[in-house]
């Protein structure tokens, strides 16, 4: 039986690696924090306590596919002060789309990665210009 969302992984060459660590860190808001000592590079990002994203760096001579017909669409973070997230997605010149979401009272944000993955923020829409 589930009893919770674990992590997400993404895997990629070195420096996109880094472009996405950055990425989810100054624009998403996840912190990096501690990482077992595994024998390959990577970055464990963490909202809050949790470690959300494993980001693994690709071994040598692997090929990731990159336009591959795939069921993944986006992923989904419960947040707080969606001005700010504004404001430093506007910041980064990153293009992002606004919907409420019906009965649920909540605000979201929709843009993409570095990667080209789905990015979904959540705000309770009570919050308005917090």
């Amino acid at each position: 039986m589930v009893v919770n969302f674990a992590h997400y992984n993404l895997r990629a060459p070195r420096p996109l690696l880094d472009e996405l660590a950055k990425f989810y860190c100054d624009v998403v808001g996840l912190k990096s924090g501690k990482r077992p000592p595994f024998q390959f590079f990577g970055y464990w990002l963490y909202a809050g306590d949790h470690d959300v994203l494993h980001l693994s760096e690709t071994k040598p001579g692997e090929v990731r596919q990159t336009h591959v017909i795939s069921t993944f669409d986006h992923v989904a973070f419960n947040c707080t002060n969606r001005i700010d997230v504004e404001r430093r997605l506007q910041q980064h010149g990153i293009p992002f789309r606004t919907s409420s979401v019906p009965l649920t009272n909540r605000i979201q944000l929709f843009f993409q990665d570095p990667a080209g993955n789905g990015v979904e923020l959540n705000f309770p829409a009570e919050q308005g210009n917090q």
